[in-house]
């Protein structure tokens, strides 16, 4: 007994000694101390042992035990240190090297522009809204006074999912929605995308974004209209910006009107941002159709109120001065980092 654990101390002593990695030192404290490991076999073996002579070779045994978990533990430390010495080598830095560069993103100057409006209107007591960009035919045409044989109704001009679902045309849809809600008074702004199938050039897409605006109260007037548009102009392009509406037509308001304002540029002695004229289109807008209102379930012989839509990448495109619509999509880094 005692040689044959003289035996298992030295060939488990070499092996740990021999083993350069720490999963094979754990495959060899399994196969001498584990539950069937080789000492642990002697150990069963002791019911064999003469009673007399069983405290000695219960010594042999712990002490072989115990000089296997030594050895089993320095060479453990030992193959510890080392990795860790040759892990330390590998993720050495050189201080010496140039720092990596965090390219930090910043807005679009869509969304500039979207929140220098929103700040406008909000400060007039104007509140938020969204709605669904797909949306039904009775929101989008219908509920604004657009008749079935309409044009805008055309399937040139709208995506078409259905008969009666369609990617909506303007955000004028959310305004119906707010209507009928029939919380009064109204002052909401509605921002969101809208479609269009028209070709992409320097001032069309078929995906680009709006802002509708809409007031609903008791006596409110065209004159009202007016100078929210005018205090919008100077707050959005300058104190001295002076605006003119032109009559015009839209199905959703009666009287309708499209809002000129004076070159932000030139400040209307003509120039070429806008064409020598001295004057800028900027936005459509009119008083509620009553038709509109009834559909909504408001009385238009109590309440009355105003609507305007405001072109999104049109704000942006005067503001920066860009030409070209499409700059703004096409995601060119050396385009975008100058806002």
């Amino acid at each position: 007994m005692k040689e044959k654990l003289q035996a298992i101390r030295e060939e488990a002593i070499k092996k740990m000694e021999e083993s350069d990695a720490l999963d094979k030192l754990n495959e060899i404290r399994v196969a001498y101390l584990g539950k069937k490991g080789k000492l642990t076999e002697v150990m069963k073996g002791m019911k064999d042992v003469a009673a007399e002579e069983r405290p000695k070779v219960g010594q042999l045994v712990n002490d072989t035990r115990k000089a296997l978990e030594e050895k089993l533990e320095e060479i453990k430390n030992e193959l510890a240190a080392a990795a860790r010495e040759a892990k330390m080598k590998e993720e050495v830095i050189d201080v010496t090297l140039p720092a990596k560069k965090n390219n930090v993103g910043h807005r679009h100057p869509n969304t500039i522009a979207l929140e220098d409006v929103e700040n406008i209107f909000v400060g007039m007591g104007y509140e938020v809204v969204e709605g669904p960009e797909i949306e039904y035919d009775y929101y989008n045409f219908e509920a604004l006074n657009i008749p079935a044989n309409h044009p805008a109704k055309d399937e040139q001009d709208t995506f078409y999912i259905n008969d009666k679902i369609v990617l909506r045309t303007q955000t004028s849809p959310v305004q119906v929605r707010v209507m009928e809600k029939g919380k009064l008074p109204i002052r909401v702004i509605a921002p969101g995308r809208v479609f269009r199938s028209d070709e992409v050039d320097a001032t069309h897409s078929p995906s680009f974004h709006q802002i509708e605006g809409l007031v609903i109260d008791k006596n409110i007037t065209f004159a009202d209209l007016k100078g929210t548009l005018a205090e919008f102009a100077k707050e959005m392009f300058g104190e001295n910006t002076k605006v003119k509406f032109r009559p015009h037509h839209f199905p959703f308001t009666e009287p309708s009107a499209e809002m000129d304002m004076t070159c932000f540029k030139c400040g209307g002695k003509g120039c070429r941002m806008c064409k020598g004229s001295g004057w800028i289109e900027i936005l459509g807008c009119g008083m509620v159709h009553p038709k509109v209102l009834k559909m909504s379930g408001i009385d238009p012989e109590e309440y009355t109120g105003f609507a305007f839509g405001i072109g999104l990448e049109r704000i942006t495109l005067l503001k920066y001065e860009i030409d070209d619509m499409r700059l703004l999509y096409e995601n060119d880094t050396r385009f975008l980092r100058q806002f």
